[in-house]
Formats: C-alpha cells, structure tokens, sequence
C-alpha cells in the first residue's frame, strides 16, 4: 500500500493502520522491521494534553517542510490503548523517530523546533546523505583516477 504525503498532512494512525504501514510486531518475531519507504515520525498524544497540542502545529509545519522525505504520523494514546503499552507510552507527548533501516529512538517531552529539526536532519535522513556523500566520493576518485 502506497502512501501520498501531500505538505499539509499528518496522518493520524489507527493500532491496525500502524501494523501495515509502520511494524507489525505481532507477526514479526526477529524484532523491529520497519515497512515504510522513508524514515517517519510518529507523535503519541492525548486530545486533553497541553504540551501535546503545542507540539502539533511543529509537527504540521515539518510536514510540511519535509513532506517529499519523511512521514508524520499521530497516535492518540487513549483510543490506540495497545499502542501506548506496546510502546511504554505513560507520560506524553512522545515522539518516535523511525529510520528506514536500524532502531527507533522514542524521546518523551516537548521539544523546541530546532531539536526535532535536528534530529530529524542527524538520525532519520543521515542515512541518505551518507548515500549521497559515498555517491560523490566515488565520483570524485573515478575523475582522480581518469
């Protein structure tokens, strides 16, 4: 199942939406494997929370910035129960940061825009810019070598 990020979107993740589109931990017994095409991130909130609506329009708005490069999702707590266990979810908000490839980091609290830029520039999309950077190297050694 394809995904369409269109800028504006944050998309809000069902327990079952969740299985097919981030991790099916129910049938996958080697532990984490990530389904997605591109790093996503994933806010796990309450309708009632303070922190949690200050955080979304950040979430919006680097959606929108990073639409064509990273998925948004939003998990709210109280209604995807299996979720929030799952995840050890007991104080919110808390984000997860899922690579294409390698661990998710689960980071509790609000955060300041720089820091999640940051993170999302240093842990989900450092991993293209190394492609990226082997890409150019690998370039530049084939003219050094001609």
């Amino acid at each position: 199942m394809a995904l369409t990020a269109f800028a504006e979107d944050v998309v809000y993740l069902t327990t079952e939406q969740f299985l097919q589109r981030v991790c099916d931990y129910r049938t996958s017994k080697g532990g984490w494997v990530y389904k997605g095409d591109k790093p996503c991130v994933i806010d796990f909130y309450t309708t009632w929370c303070g922190p949690c609506k200050r955080l979304a329009p950040i979430m919006e708005e680097l959606s929108q910035t990073y639409c064509d490069q990273v998925y948004f999702y939003k998990v709210d707590t109280e209604r995807e129960r299996e979720l929030a266990y799952i995840f050890n979810i007991q104080s919110i908000p808390q984000v997860l940061y899922i690579p294409v490839e390698g661990k998710p980091a689960l980071l509790k609290g609000l955060m300041p825009k720089e820091n999640i830029v940051q993170i999302i520039d240093e842990f989900l999309l450092k991993q293209d810019a190394a492609k990226t950077d082997a890409k150019t190297d690998a370039k530049t050694d084939t003219k050094t070598n001609n």
